[in-house]
């Protein structure tokens, strides 16, 4: 029997940091991306639907970058499409993370220092047939 999973957009804010001990609702990433009903990303959904699974950064005044959610040997990145691997975001053990909100999520940023970002939403979005 097939599981169901759900697309679903994400809303990601960086979480309690020495730079933000407040966390920063001006840093994070929206994240499009199918999610089973226990709310993990399930790689089934993902690998046949890969162009909507997309990625938009925010970060601060920075302008925004859009990108795809990659399944990558080393488990799973933000990859920004440009071949440049060196901007590539890696995500620390998605697999295993659970989606909901109140949910942390670690991130490997570009200076390959790890920040933890905080599940603020989820939305599921209908589709329209």
């Amino acid at each position: 029997m097939p599981h169901h999973s759900t697309m679903s957009r994400i809303h990601l804010e960086l979480a309690r940091t020495p730079e933000f001990p407040e966390g920063s609702a001006r840093h994070g990433y929206d994240l499009v991306a199918p999610l089973t009903p226990e709310g993990h990303v399930d790689t089934e959904a993902w690998s046949s639907n890969r162009e909507a699974c997309t990625i938009t950064r925010f970060w601060d005044d920075s302008p925004e970058e859009h990108g795809h959610l990659l399944h990558v040997r080393g488990g799973w990145c933000f990859d920004y499409g440009d071949g440049d691997e060196d901007d590539d975001e890696m995500l620390f053990k998605l697999d295993r993370h659970v989606f909901s909100p109140g949910a942390y999520v670690t991130i490997t940023e570009r200076d390959r220092k790890q920040y933890p970002f905080r599940v603020m939403t989820v939305t599921p979005m209908v589709s329209r047939d």
